[in-house]
């Protein structure tokens, strides 16, 4: 029974190391056996997520989701992670939190999210860092993602990234404390940064 088992964990090692050698698409990724991690496409290279969501994390996409809920639901579809955001056949995601507007019904499927959020979120974790202001950031605005949020728990901010001319992110806000959340293109949107920091622990 354990040598079973033990040929089952190499062959499914095995087949991962295979994937990750060449460029895989979302029919590939879609295929892999369940092994109780989560993984990313970018431009057709598998990467593993980092571990699950700490309570902090938690906290934070729990009270976000209920305050764009409660305001904003009747305009938007609102998910969590996990769901595959799918830009491409080569570039597969999950964030924490999107929107999507209910005229844009067309892009939910059986398959998941097949084109661009109205607004994709990130809440940073120690390793996600990189991936969550760089990588990523250059991956929504490069599939027209209108509007981006990176939240920190740490330095309890919430930074607005939003889309421009020739396929880029601009900065244009950084909340922090009381300050007022709003977005003009996302006009149902309207809290205080400290509201969805209110529950963090630890």
């Amino acid at each position: 029974m354990n040598r079973n088992k033990n040929d089952e964990d190499a062959n499914l090692a095995k087949n991962k190391d295979k994937i990750r050698e060449q460029s895989i698409t979302y029919e590939m990724y879609a295929e892999l056996p369940d092994d109780g991690q989560r993984y990313e496409i970018f431009d057709g290279i598998l990467e593993m997520m980092s571990p699950g969501p700490s309570p902090r994390h938690q906290d934070v996409n729990r009270e976000l989701e209920f305050i764009l809920m409660q305001s904003c639901r009747n305009d938007y579809l609102i998910y969590d992670a996990p769901i595959d955001v799918i830009l491409s056949d080569r570039n597969v995601v999950q964030p924490d939190v999107l929107m999507i507007h209910r005229s844009r019904l067309q892009i939910i499927t059986k398959r998941g999210i097949e084109g661009a959020p109205d607004l994709v979120v990130e809440i940073v974790s120690p390793g996600s860092r990189s991936r969550d202001r760089i990588t990523k950031l250059r991956l929504y605005a490069r599939h027209d993602v209108p509007e981006y949020w990176v939240i920190d728990a740490d330095s309890l901010t919430l930074e607005q990234y939003r889309l421009i001319d020739g396929g880029q992110y601009e900065l244009i806000n950084l909340f922090e404390g009381d300050d007022r959340v709003y977005s003009d293109k996302l006009p149902c949107v309207s809290f205080s940064v400290s509201e969805i920091f209110r529950e963090v622990r630890g």
